[in-house]
């Protein structure tokens, strides 16, 4: 029990962005977006905000959410990418964006995947959650759920898909959140970074997708993530760009058409790009430490970064002084699950703490039975003697 409460804590402490303000510029970027905001993706760091913290109806940037949570089903094995799915007739009632899904179809989840980061599909967003789930409704709690994991304050959900619903809202700052969160999942850009694919190839049915984000194509660097658009929300979009070492994530919502939507993002992004640079860590799971594991069939299982750590540095500076520190959890007892949170690695710069990430289980290890423990401490008492 102390165990989870230690896990629950230092979860719920450093998922969020560590809120590191660069130097705000003195140029407006976003003079037709009702909110937004730009961050670096590895330290956190806000490049610039505008009512970043205004609760707003996401359209289907709310499917940002839903991919991380499909995305952590495939990288916890609940899920695999060749597995078919079947739609059922609510899934094949979706409104809206949708690739057209019948009741009973069955579709790979990496082609139902396709269906919702390119083609923003609500039909098939509805069929993941399903699958995952049971219904959309305890998918939704789960997005919820994971919400307050994150330490979103101002982000609530009724749907999978964005579709216009009274208490379905969130804010520029916690869609950038959700963006840096499922950024961690390399595979996710594979898809959102996709300008054209097609669905059912090989039949009569053959579906061109058109990736609804068109600075994929158009923004050197651009592979993802998602936009919305609905006629309460208007256009809104969260997008990411990597050029060299470094990946940012600009945010808008409510801007009045796709030209001017599309003109914000782009604007936000060249001013990163032109201004900062990142300095690389570690990339995601490195491993840092051997911790040993009580009761498990393992002796040990290593802590690992859940995601790539950098320092952010203005174009020119020079590299200063950063050290990296760890703290670890000092009883490590079994089953551990893949992902558990087992320490802290903590970055400073001239001694001042600029960016903490949670170290994380690379892998699984499960509880030794009692004949396993009993031949171990017997191998261990015979080495003694």
């Amino acid at each position: 029990m102390k165990r989870f409460f230690y896990v629950l804590a230092i979860t719920l402490l450093f998922f969020p962005i560590v809120s590191v303000h660069a130097e705000q510029p003195k140029v407006e970027l976003a003079t037709e977006a009702r909110s937004a905001i730009l961050i670096e993706r590895d330290t956190g760091a806000v490049l610039y905000e505008k009512n970043a913290h205004e609760p707003l109806p996401p359209a289907s940037m709310t499917k940002i959410m839903t991919m991380l949570l499909i995305m952590e089903a495939i990288d916890q094995g609940k899920l695999k990418l060749d597995e078919r799915v079947r739609a059922s007739e609510y899934a094949a009632s979706m409104g809206g964006s949708q690739i057209f899904l019948e009741p009973g179809e069955e579709m790979t989840v990496d082609d139902l995947l396709k269906g919702v980061a390119i083609g923003s599909g609500n039909d098939a967003s509805v069929a993941l959650a399903e699958r995952i789930a049971g219904s959309e409704e305890a998918f939704v709690h789960l997005m919820n759920e994971k919400a307050r994991q994150l330490g979103l304050k101002h982000t609530a959900f009724e749907n999978t898909t964005g579709l216009p619903a009274k208490n379905h809202y969130s804010t520029a700052y916690d869609m950038a959140v959700m963006a840096k969160e499922l950024l961690k999942y390399d595979l996710i850009t594979k898809y959102t970074g996709t300008y054209e694919d097609y669905l059912r190839e090989n039949t009569n049915k053959k579906f061109w997708l058109v990736n609804t984000n068109r600075l994929v194509k158009f923004y050197p660097g651009v592979d993802g993530l998602k936009t919305g658009y609905t006629s309460e929300a208007k256009y809104c979009l969260t997008a990411t760009a990597k050029k060299g070492n470094m990946r940012v994530i600009a945010v808008v919502f409510g801007a009045p058409t796709p030209k001017a939507r599309n003109a914000q993002i782009t604007k936000m992004l060249d001013y990163a790009f032109s201004h900062y640079e990142t300095k690389p860590l570690y990339k995601k799971d490195e491993t840092i430490a051997m911790l040993p594991v009580s009761k498990g069939k393992k002796k040990a299982v290593a802590a690992v970064t859940s995601e790539p750590i950098s320092v952010l540095l203005k174009k020119g500076e020079k590299s200063e002084a950063v050290k990296t520190t760890w703290k670890l959890n000092k009883k490590v007892k079994a089953p551990v699950k893949k992902g558990d949170v087992l320490g802290t690695l903590i970055v400073k710069k001239d001694g001042v703490v600029i960016a903490k990430s949670p170290l994380v289980a690379k892998e699984q290890v499960e509880e030794a039975n009692m004949w396993e423990l009993f031949k171990r401490m017997f191998s261990s008492f015979s080495r003694t003697s």
